[in-house]
C-alpha cells in the first residue's frame, strides 16, 4: 500500500538560545544549523523510515532542490514534488535549554501546489491507501475530497491549527490527529465535544503525558516514555508518521501508537527535525531511559 502525503517542505533554520525571546528582545544564539523540515516532510521521512512506501505531494523553488534530494535519500517517493518559480518554504526555529521551541514559518512554494496535480496523483492510488495532509499547504480540501471518493483512509494532522481549515475537511476524515490545546479550540469552534465528532479515529497528543485514542467504544490513554528532552521540534510529526506507517503495515491502532511513542521519545532527545528522525530498527530497540 501507499501513504500519500500532501505536505510542506521547508528549510529549517534552527537556533539554540538560552530562553525563548520576548517582545523587543535581541538574543544571541549559541548555535545554528540548517536542515530539512516542514510538517509534511517530517511525516514523510518518519513514515518512510518506519517501513512504508510514501509518495510526497508538494512543491519547492529552485532553491530547494537539495530538500527534494534529501527526501529521496531517506526513502521517500519524490516524483510528485514540483519545482516552481516561487521560493521554497522555510522556518525560523528558536529552541531553548529546556527543549521548548518557538517557530516562524514562511510558506513559499507550499501554498502554490497545483490542485489538478494533486487530484491526478491521488488517482494513481488504490482503495485502502492512506492520505495525510496538514495545514501548511493549499489544496487540502481537494485532496480530502478526492481521497475519500477513492476509498483512501483520509487523515488530517490539524497543525498549524485553524478551526476553519478543520471544518472544511472534517466531512471526509477517517482519522484526526491534534494536540490537547487544539482539541479544546476545535470543541469551542464546533460547539461539540471531541467524542461527538463523526470521525472513526481521533488521537489527541498530550506531550509528556502521552496520547489519547478515541474511537467507537474506545477511549484509551497511552503513557509517554520519560526521557530528558533536548528539542521537541518535529516530535509530533514523527509520532504521526510512525502511527500511519504502523497502520499501513497492518499493526493495530494500539500497536501503532505504542511504536510511535517510542519514536517520538527518541526524537525529543535529538537536535533537529527531518534529518534526525529515527529509523524502525532504532525505535524497536528503544525502551526508554
Amino acid at each position: 500500500m501507499t501513504i500519500f502525503n500532501l505536505g510542506s517542505i521547508n528549510a529549517d533554520h534552527v537556533y539554540r538560545v538560552p530562553h525563548l525571546p520576548g517582545p523587543g528582545e535581541t538574543l544571541a544564539a549559541t548555535s545554528m544549523q540548517t536542515g530539512l523540515g516542514g510538517k509534511g516532510a517530517n511525516m514523510s521521512v518518519a513514515a518512510a523510515r518506519a517501513g512504508s512506501h510514501v509518495a510526497h505531494i508538494g512543491a519547492i523553488g529552485s532553491d530547494g532542490i537539495w530538500a527534494r534530494n534529501r527526501l529521496l535519500e531517506y526513502g521517500v517517493d519524490t516524483r510528485h514534488i514540483a519545482e516552481l518559480d516561487v521560493p521554497t518554504g522555510h522556518a525560523i526555529i528558536n529552541v531553548d535549554d529546556a527543549g521548548e521551541n518557538a517557530i516562524t514559518l514562511f510558506a513559499g512554494a507550499n501554498q502554490a501546489i497545483s490542485e489538478d496535480s494533486v487530484a491526478n496523483v491521488l488517482s494513481t492510488g488504490s482503495t485502502g491507501d492512506i492520505l495525510v495532509t496538514q495545514n501548511e499547504t493549499n489544496a487540502q480540501s481537494v485532496a480530502a475530497k478526492v481521497g475519500s471518493k477513492l476509498g483512501f483512509r483520509v487523515c488530517y494532522a490539524a497543525a498549524p491549527f485553524d478551526a476553519g481549515a478543520v471544518k472544511v475537511v472534517l466531512p471526509y476524515l477517517d482519522f484526526l490527529i491534534l494536540n490537547a490545546v487544539e482539541a479544546k479550540q476545535l470543541e469551542q469552534a464546533l460547539g461539540v465535544s471531541i467524542e461527538e465528532l463523526d470521525v472513526a479515529d481521533i488521537i489527541i497528543t498530550l506531550g509528556s503525558d502521552g496520547a489519547r485514542w478515541i474511537s467507537e467504544g474506545v477511549d484509551q490513554h497511552f503513557a509517554a516514555i520519560k526521557v530528558d528532552p533536548v528539542d521537541t521540534t518535529g516530535a509530533g510529526d514523527t509520532f504521526t508518521g510512525y502511527v500511519l506507517a504502523g497502520l499501513d503495515r497492518g499493526l493495530t491502532m494500539g500497536q501503532s501508537i505504542s511504536l510511535a511513542m517510542r519514536a517520538a521519545a527518541l526524537m525529543v532527545m535529538r537536535m533537529g527535525t527531518a534529518d534526525v528522525i529515527p529509523d524502525l530498527k532504532e525505535v524497536e530497540a528503544f525502551s526508554g531511559i
